[in-house]
């Protein structure tokens, strides 16, 4: 359902249509549509969920005895696509390997630091000119954390957060980057009480103090309430009361899933009752419009003896089965297609981290990119595979219509970009000439080009992700043998199905009117340069806004 919002927060449908269209930019889909004359909404802050895709990330930890250099680094997010990172500092060199590659940053205020940019607008000022100004765009920075768990773990730099977060807003938006970059700060899950049954959740009242201000500044800004998740502890520190099915999402017969008995909502995982634990939390609060992303979970592979559900098995399953359930974009059963997208914690195995052995795994990769497990995963295509000897291509589907792949076979060697000259007469891959399997050398050689990104192997419907090398002869595809494409900064996107498995990212879209009447008002996606398109978008309203 998509809805509107006034600024009284009274939620209203849009119930009348004249256009409705589709458009793909990267990798999310985005409505375009015309909304009819509504008297009532005139001059009023919009806000439009798209509930289209949730989207995967790591968070990437570096206290390693042999930390990977950030070129290495860069390989393995491209290697099994991850688009979306997050790091606990803003890293110079880190983030200039991350340039030009399209991944999608969030760069985080240490806690150390936080005290400093709390009380002076003039050091936040400059931490964002270091630290943000000096990379974009070539590094798609898309948020700032500022610190990590401060009300738990920080609590004398607690009454400075707010002023934080507005001073580092204030940064961004003199240098009109507060559309492109939001700002927030991520909480433990722990700062909410009686988290079940959800629905008499409510955070930490001694908190009212930080917490009202905080949520005032998610609103205002159109930013969202970052939550850092682990049904790990929330299990371990049960004593039993919570069953390991429920915390890893293994399926659980109905007699054993947990209700809530005020909204008879069932729940058949710790994950989706503590998000909403914290979604019922902020309306208590009076805050019902500010969506979550969760900026930690995960699931350790190792323990010592009083943790003896730290393990392999776990730890694949608990990750495996979160992946599944955040990229089927079921949402929670509060807010059902509300995507809630997730960062793992974390990429590496950090082995230099104090305390428990558990503390030291985390990672689904080793100092030397080798996977700790092979995760089970099917419908996330390439994403997390992390199998590092993986091949996969893509390659034209045998049974589709001869016309449409003709279409595709076009719009790969023209708009797409991709060097058709190996498929001319005489060249190794001209031979067998024929629409498929010109198709699929076309097809493979954008997969590649695009480092295999969900949602690049679509082509309307008329191709697919194999592994079986298409190679044959003295045509020899990209990707196969060491011959890997490229990973560009390129607003091309193939032409997909829109199918629930293309790939597409979550979108918030924010916007004002700024038009007299609102009155079959256009709205378009218009967040990069797409061609034409994009040119005839941006002469056609002022757009203020940003995909997450």
């Amino acid at each position: 359902m998509y809805m509107i919002q006034h600024e009284r927060n009274v939620w209203a449908p849009i119930i009348r249509w004249r256009h409705l269209k589709f458009c793909t930019i990267r990798k999310a889909v985005v409505l375009i549509m015309v909304i009819p004359n509504w008297d009532g909404i005139r001059g009023t802050n919009l806000i439009l969920f798209l509930g289209i895709d949730a989207f995967i990330g790591v968070n990437i930890g570096t206290a390693l005895s042999d930390m990977p250099s950030p070129i290495q680094v860069v390989a393995l997010l491209k290697a099994q696509n991850i688009r979306h990172v997050r790091l606990y500092d803003a890293d110079r060199a880190m983030l200039h390997a991350l340039a030009n590659t399209g991944i999608r940053v969030t760069v985080s205020v240490p806690n150390e630091q936080l005290l400093g940019i709390g009380q002076s607008n003039a050091t936040a000022a400059n931490w964002v000119a270091r630290n943000v100004i000096a990379h974009v765009p070539a590094t798609n920075i898309t948020a700032i954390a500022v610190g990590s768990e401060i009300l738990t773990t920080l609590p004398n730099a607690a009454p400075v957060l707010v002023s934080a977060l507005k001073f580092i807003h204030s940064a961004l938006v003199a240098s009109n980057l507060d559309g492109q970059i939001k700002v927030s700060t991520p909480q433990s899950s722990s700062i909410i009480l009686d988290s079940f049954p959800p629905s008499q959740a409510f955070f930490n009242r001694s908190w009212d103090p930080v917490m009202v201000p905080l949520l005032k500044f998610l609103q205002s800004t159109r930013s969202y309430f970052m939550l850092n998740v682990y049904p790990y502890y929330d299990y371990m520190q049960s004593n039993g009361v919570i069953p390991l099915d429920y915390a890893l999402f293994r399926p659980l017969p109905p007699n054993k899933e947990a209700v809530d008995a005020n909204t008879l909502l069932h729940y058949t995982n710790v994950f989706d009752a503590i998000v909403d634990a914290a979604y019922f939390s902020m309306s208590y609060l009076n805050f019902t419009n500010i969506p979550i992303f969760v900026t930690e979970s995960g699931w350790p592979s190792k323990g010592d003896s009083s943790e003896p559900d730290a393990t392999l098995d776990n730890a694949n399953t608990y990750n495996s089965n979160l992946i599944r359930h955040v990229l089927n974009n079921s949402g929670t059963p509060k807010h059902p297609g509300i995507v809630v997208s997730t960062y793992i914690y974390e990429l590496y195995n950090e082995d230099s981290r104090p305390g428990p052995v558990s503390e030291k795994n985390w990672g689904l990769f080793d100092a030397n990119s080798m996977p700790i497990y092979t995760l089970h995963l099917t419908g996330a295509g390439t994403l997390l595979s992390n199998d590092t000897t993986n091949q996969t291509f893509c390659v034209a589907k045998e049974s589709a219509d001869p016309k449409m792949l003709q279409a595709a076979l076009d719009w790969a060697c023209g708009p797409g970009k991709v060097d058709c000259t190996f498929l001319l007469q005489g060249q190794p891959c001209y031979e067998p000439n024929n629409v498929v399997a010109h198709s699929t050398y076309a097809f493979n050689a954008y997969f590649q080009k695009m480092a295999k990104s969900p949602g690049t192997c679509d082509f309307k419907g008329v191709a697919t992700i194999t592994t079986s090398d298409p190679s044959h002869g003295s045509c020899i595809f990209p990707g196969s043998s060491g011959r890997n494409g490229s990973f560009p900064n390129t607003t091309s996107l193939a032409p997909s199905s829109n199918s629930s498995t293309s790939g597409c990212h979550s979108v918030y879209f924010y916007g004002q009117t700024m038009f007299p009447v609102v009155y079959n008002v256009k709205w378009f996606c218009c967040t990069y340069s797409c061609g034409p398109f994009g040119q005839n978008c941006v002469s056609r309203m002022t757009f203020r806004g940003s995909f997450i």
